[in-house]
C-alpha cells in the first residue's frame, strides 16, 4: 500500500475562540497505482487533506502511514518523502522561481544530491513527459501561458521521479483543448509509469472520465468513497453539499423516468451515447 491516512484531525487555532475542525477523523487507504478523484466544496478540507500526505501539514491527531512507515514518527525522512510523494499546487507561479525552465525543472533532483548529468537527464525525461520541447528551455517561466507554466510546475514534481503525483486543481483556468491536453498527459502518466494519481478537481465530467475511484470530502468529513459511477448515484446528496454530478447524469435520470430503458450509473457522454442507441434499436 501507498498512503494510509488513520483518524486524521486537524484543527486550525486549536485551543482558541476561533478552533475549527478542517479535518475530522478521516480514514482512508491509497494503494500503488491508483487514480484517486478527490472532490468537495470551498472549504470542505480537500486541498487541507493533500498537504497532508507529503507531511506539508501536520495533523492535530491521528497518523499518516507511506509503505508502512509513520510519517510522524521521530526521525522520519520528510525530505526523502516529499521526492516520492509529489505535490503541484493550484497555482503554479508557487513553485516556480528560477531564471528559465529547464533551470527550475532542475532545481529538485539537484537537491537530492545527484550528478550533473543525471539532474540534466531527469529534467530532459520530465519536460518531455509534459510535452515541452527544446524551445523552452531557456524561456522565463513567468513569460509562459497559464497551461505551459502548469506543465513546468509538474514537469519540476516529476523530475524527482515521485511515486505519487498529487494534483491540485491543475487545469484551473484553462480553456477545454489546454484542460483536456493536461489531463490526458496525467492519465498516461498513470498508465505508462503505473504512478499513483490523486487528482483535486470542480469538474465531474474530468472525474468521471480518468479516476478510477472518487472520494467527496464535506465539512473537513470524508463522506463518499467509491467508483465515480457509484458515487453520482448520490448526486442528489451532492447536490446538498454543493457539488453536483456529470451533466450527462442528469440526461440519463430524465430520459429514465419517460421510460428509455437505459443503466443509471452512465457518466460520460460516450456512455450514454452507445447506450441511448442500444436502447433505441430495440
Amino acid at each position: 500500500m501507498a498512503i494510509k491516512v488513520e483518524h486524521l484531525n486537524h484543527i486550525y487555532g486549536e485551543g482558541t475562540a476561533f478552533e475549527q475542525y478542517a479535518l475530522k477523523d478521516v480514514n482512508v487507504t491509497i494503494e500503488d497505482g491508483q487514480f484517486v478523484g478527490l472532490i468537495g466544496h470551498t472549504g470542505s478540507g480537500k486541498s487541507t487533506l493533500i498537504q497532508h500526505l507529503n507531511g506539508l501539514l501536520r495533523g492535530s491527531s491521528g497518523n499518516i502511514y507511506y509503505n508502512g512507515e509513520n510519517i510522524y514518527s521521530e526521525g522520519y525522512d520528510m525530505k526523502g518523502l516529499r521526492s516520492k510523494v509529489g505535490l503541484v499546487f493550484q497555482y503554479p507561479e508557487h513553485q516556480l522561481f528560477e531564471v528559465d525552465v529547464f533551470s527550475d525543472v532542475c532545481f529538485g533532483p539537484k537537491n537530492l544530491g545527484l550528478s550533473k548529468d543525471e539532474i540534466e537527464e531527469r529534467a530532459r525525461g520530465a519536460l518531455e513527459l509534459v510535452g515541452l520541447d527544446e524551445s523552452f528551455y531557456r524561456q522565463s517561466p513567468f513569460e509562459l501561458s497559464g497551461g505551459q507554466k502548469r506543465r513546468v510546475a509538474i514537469a519540476g514534481v516529476l523530475a524527482m521521479r515521485p511515486q505519487v503525483l498529487i494534483l491540485d486543481e491543475p487545469t484551473a483556468g484553462l480553456d477545454p483543448k489546454g484542460r483536456d491536453e493536461i489531463l490526458d498527459e496525467i492519465s498516461a502518466l498513470h498508465q505508462e509509469k503505473k504512478m499513483t494519481i490523486i487528482l483535486v478537481s470542480h469538474s465531474m465530467e474530468d472525474m468521471a472520465r480518468y479516476a478510477d475511484r472518487l472520494l467527496v470530502m464535506n465539512h473537513g468529513e470524508k463522506v463518499f468513497d467509491d467508483s465515480p459511477k457509484q458515487v453520482f448515484k448520490h448526486y442528489k446528496e451532492l447536490e446538498k453539499m454543493g457539488l453536483a454530478a456529470p451533466q450527462i447524469t442528469y440526461v440519463v435520470h430524465e430520459l429514465r423516468e419517460h421510460g428509455v430503458e437505459i443503466a443509471d450509473d452512465l457518466t460520460t457522454v460516450a456512455e450514454a451515447r452507445d447506450a441511448i442507441l442500444k436502447a433505441l434499436r430495440k
